[in-house]
């Protein structure tokens, strides 16, 4: 932007330096003239003084005529400068404001896809642990029902063993004397 002003500034400048060299060029074309005129007499010493005071008063015009449109320009530029940094300005904001919605829609997003993973996950936790409950007590009732069924089978074991015992001794349960005159139900009752 500046670059466009110190353009127009540069311009401006070239455009006088050109102007005053040519109206030095021209002062002294004109000198030249003048003092040729001066070798033909008074009256061509006049006109000489006439041409160069209008060559003069040509180039003085046109010097502020190039300062003039140097100035206007400048100000162009300027003015130029100016619309284009409130432009950049204004699309900047825009920008930023579109960048804002993207990352607060971008946010709630994941927030909101942070939340259904969370319950979800929650859901297979509440699952997994209610099967683990359920394993431990069907676990629990299967260990009960072997524990049982091994204490029954340890009883029926030991009942058959002592009735196994009682016969091959000759004691079964209808209480006969024995050789050695005891009574049978005592020995059962001292096992």
């Amino acid at each position: 932007m500046a670059s466009h002003q110190d353009k127009a500034s540069y311009q401006a400048g070239e455009t006088k330096a050109r102007t005053e060299e040519k109206a030095g060029h021209a002062m002294d074309a004109t000198k030249d003239k003048a003092h040729e005129a001066a070798g033909k007499g008074h009256d061509t010493k006049e006109a000489t003084k006439q041409k160069t005071s209008e060559t003069g008063s040509y180039l003085g015009q046109k010097t502020d005529e190039a300062k003039h449109k140097a100035g206007e320009t400048t100000e162009a530029t300027k003015q130029k400068a100016g619309q284009t940094t409130e432009s950049t300005k204004q699309k900047a904001g825009e920008t930023t404001e579109a960048a804002k919605q993207k990352t607060a829609e971008t946010t709630e997003a994941t927030k909101q896809k942070t939340a259904e993973a969370l319950e979800a996950t929650k859901q297979k936790a509440s699952e997994a642990s209610e099967y683990a409950k359920d394993s431990a007590i069907s676990g629990k009732d299967k260990t009960g029902n072997v524990i049982q069924q091994a204490t029954e089978q340890v009883k029926t074991a030991a009942v058959g063993a002592k009735d196994a015992v009682m016969n091959t001794l000759g004691m079964s349960g209808d209480q006969k004397t024995g050789e050695s005159g005891k009574d049978s139900s005592t020995i059962t009752r001292d096992q």
